[in-house]
Parts: C-alpha cells; sequence; structure tokens
C-alpha cells in the first residue's frame, strides 16, 4: 500500500471515531447524570422534628417545666441551650430554669430499650425526693409525639424537653449512646456525667448523694 493510501486510511479511520464520539456523547452524559442521581438519593437526610398537637401533650399529662427563679449561674457547659418543654410546647432556658435546686437531666429516646426500664425508677426517685432535686427527662430524638407516646405508656409524668438535635449531650461531651444522666449542681454546673442507665432507685439516690450532695 503506498503512503498517500495510508494517509487516506488514517483519515478515515479519525472520522469514524469522532463520528462515534459524537453520536454516542448524548447517551454518556445521560448515564453519568443517571449514575449521579442514585447515589445522591442514598445519602440519608436527617429527620425532620415531628409536630406534636396539642392532644398529644394532654394525653401524655406531663408536669409543666420548671420556670426560671433568678438563682445565679455559674460557668455550665449548658448555658444558651434552649428547648421545648414537653408539656405544653414552650421554650425552656435550662439553666435559668434549672438554677437553685440540684438536678438530674436524663437523655432518652423513645426507642431506647434501656431507658424504658430506667424511666420509672427515675419517677419513683422524684417521688422519694419531695422535690429536693429537679428530675428532667431530654427527649433525644426528633420524634417528639413518639417520646411522648411513649412517656404515656410508661406512665411517666416527670417534666421533659425535647431535644432533636442532641444539644444537652454535644455540650456535656457524652457519648452517642442512650440513656445518658447528668448530675448538675444548684448553680447549673456539671457534676457528673453518668453513662450507664441506673438499676434501682437506691442507685440513683447514692449517685445524688455521693455526687450533688443531697439525700433523698
Amino acid at each position: 500500500m503506498s503512503g498517500s493510501a495510508r494517509w487516506r486510511w488514517a483519515v478515515v479511520a479519525v472520522i469514524v471515531v469522532v463520528a462515534l464520539v459524537v453520536a454516542l456523547w448524548p447517551l454518556l452524559h445521560r448515564s453519568h447524570d443517571s449514575a449521579a442521581s442514585i447515589l445522591a438519593s442514598e445519602v440519608p437526610t436527617a429527620p425532620a422534628e415531628e409536630q406534636v398537637s396539642a392532644a398529644d401533650r394532654a394525653a401524655a399529662a406531663l408536669a409543666p417545666c420548671p420556670a426560671p427563679s433568678g438563682a445565679p449561674v455559674g460557668d455550665s457547659p449548658l448555658r444558651g441551650i434552649t428547648l421545648d418543654c414537653l408539656s405544653d410546647g414552650r421554650p425552656v432556658d435550662l439553666v435559668a430554669a434549672l438554677a437553685g435546686k440540684p438536678a438530674v437531666l436524663n437523655l432518652w429516646a423513645y426507642w431506647c430499650g434501656p431507658c424504658a426500664e430506667e424511666l420509672p425508677l427515675l419517677q419513683q426517685f422524684s417521688e422519694q425526693a419531695r422535690g429536693a432535686v429537679t428530675v428532667l427527662t431530654v427527649h433525644s430524638d426528633p420524634g417528639a409525639a413518639k417520646g411522648l407516646s411513649r412517656l404515656s405508656g410508661l406512665g411517666i409524668h416527670l417534666p421533659g424537653v425535647e431535644d432533636a438535635n442532641t444539644k444537652v449531650r454535644t455540650a456535656v461531651h457524652a457519648p452517642a449512646v442512650l440513656p445518658i444522666s447528668v448530675l448538675l449542681r444548684a448553680d447549673g454546673t456539671v457534676a457528673k456525667v453518668v453513662v450507664r442507665p441506673f438499676g434501682s432507685v437506691q442507685d440513683i439516690a447514692d449517685t445524688v448523694a455521693a455526687e450533688l450532695g443531697v439525700r433523698a
């Protein structure tokens, strides 16, 4: 084959390749877009916080959240955290509302089995403490309505707040487990973060006495 013939065949081959690329480009482009859409759809998104109706709140019959007493507060990691009260939906400034007496913040969620076993113990301890210690439940999940339903089913009427974004757990640098109990001094500072479920009412009473100096 002469040099000119080889050159002509080379030109023809280049033209064929270019034509194929032009013909297939839309298909390749659409395939890339489809793959990208599938990957994007698989990225999990945070669940939206559930809306709670007045009927849900009334059915749970929870105690009202504590109101600010005006007592002085210390350098608490919970400063600036405001959460909605489960009983009426009103915002609660945690440090301001809890200042004035020791408190136990119990972090839980409606799906947590150990939490369901511990909550009745906290209810009994609160009754035993007769107001000397505030016990506040902190529902640490966006499913507020499910949380209220769970409390109602367990017969728990402690005051509680909704912490959909786990602000309390993050503030006290606790691990991502439940239940967790945060023991606060009267000035709102953290005395102890208990990363385990309490096993009995006496266990709660002994821990509170040791960390907060209150025998209930």
